[in-house]
């Protein structure tokens, strides 16, 4: 079966970071997904070898060179029949390049114009450069992770880029689609990193100001408490536990081989970098996969701390097929999961400018239209 967004076109311009990223999920699920990507990419070394490519998996390229007076045209046409806009420059960008959202919706009114910028659209930092570590920093997220005793280490691009990011504007993409079909008009969408993030904060920022969250290093889910946190084992590696809940505790007691009598409460804070410490002593006796035969069967919330190369290979992962063999290298496998129309994996990322002529030709341009495209520089 096609998968769920079956029909649904995008036009996706070239971006790094979450505007591909979304670009992929849509297309995971079924969307024709059209890349416009730089003129000048085409026959250059690409950084990253096309079946590595992920962000860029199941979608066409088209090469257009965006700056030359004659480009907008061509996206213009392709957008008649689009559903989806993507772009991910910086305010400004593509008004400049004679795609102003309401010139888009002058050729097709339904069209969801999605933007995606760090900063967004307007205030005094919109036109600034920044990456997924500024993002987290101005919005508090980044102070409140990691050891209270040293600068907050960045976690990876996950939080900014992709979570308060991709997702956000895969969210209200998806949204505004089915609003278009209603109204017959579309609208423009503004995802900010700033934005998705300060919202997935919602919980903390509420617990801040109800005098329950204390500084970093000193809170449940940060690290803080002795039964929520990572733990090295006796052969170096690490174990996670998440032992919130008193049951969950009192099974972790058991494994442990404490009393819970002899303990001070679990709620009391102030004898927490004492128990993690004593938690810590424990762990360090066994190995990881020894720890893991001793968790089996007890409700502890525990799970091995995996490499990337380990993951893979784990007997829950493979049973549930996480990751799938494609192209030749193993792909996270497309979620979430569908039960009639499931997302799929259909083809590589292409090289920039691989389907130029076949993607012009469909948008109604002759094969000389294309040769004079060509020869004006625009396309490639």
């Amino acid at each position: 079966m096609p998968g769920p967004l079956s029909g649904i076109k995008i036009i996706e311009l070239a971006a790094i970071g979450p505007v591909p990223f979304a670009g992929a999920l849509l297309a995971d699920m079924g969307a024709d997904v059209l890349r416009i990507d730089r003129l000048q990419a085409v026959g250059q070394a690409p950084a990253l070898e096309s079946r590595y490519d992920f962000y860029n998996r199941n979608k066409r390229s088209l090469a257009l060179d965006l700056k030359h007076p004659g480009a907008a045209a061509v996206v213009l046409q392709l957008l008649k029949d689009a559903d989806i806009l993507l772009e991910g420059f910086r305010p400004g960008v593509t008004e400049r390049l004679g795609l102003a959202p309401e010139t888009c919706f002058a050729v097709n009114p339904r069209l969801v114009y999605g933007r995606m910028t760090g900063w967004g659209q307007t205030g005094p930092r919109a036109s600034f450069v920044g990456h997924d570590i500024n993002y987290l920093a101005l919005t508090g997220a980044l102070h409140a992770i990691g050891p209270a005793d040293r600068p907050p280490p960045p976690p990876l691009n996950l939080v900014a880029d992709l979570g308060g990011g991709a997702m956000y504007l895969v969210t209200g993409i998806l949204a505004a689609i089915i609003e278009a079909r209603s109204s017959g008009q579309g609208q423009v969408i503004d995802a900010a990193m700033i934005d998705g993030v300060t919202n997935l904060m919602s919980a903390f920022y509420a617990f801040r100001q109800n005098g329950s969250w204390a500084g970093r290093d000193a809170n449940i889910v940060d690290g803080g408490a002795p039964y929520y946190g990572t733990f090295e084992t006796k052969d170096g590696k690490y174990i996670a536990i998440g032992a919130m809940e008193p049951p969950f505790y009192a099974a972790l007691l058991k494994v442990l081989g404490l009393s819970a009598d002899s303990l001070p409460a679990q709620s009391d804070r102030s004898a927490w970098p004492h128990l993690r410490a004593q938690f810590a002593a424990i762990f360090l006796t066994r190995t990881r996969d020894e720890w893991e035969t001793s968790m089996a069967g007890h409700n502890v919330c525990f799970a091995p701390v995996l490499t990337m190369d380990e993951a893979p290979q784990e007997p829950h992962m493979q049973a549930r097929g996480v990751f799938t063999a494609f192209d030749d290298v193993l792909h996270p496998t497309p979620a979430p999961r569908f039960s009639r129309t499931p997302a799929t994996l259909r083809r590589g990322a292409p090289t920039p400018g691989e389907h130029s002529d076949e993607i012009l030709l469909i948008a109604g341009f002759s094969e000389a239209e294309i040769a004079g495209l060509r020869a004006a520089g625009i396309a490639g």
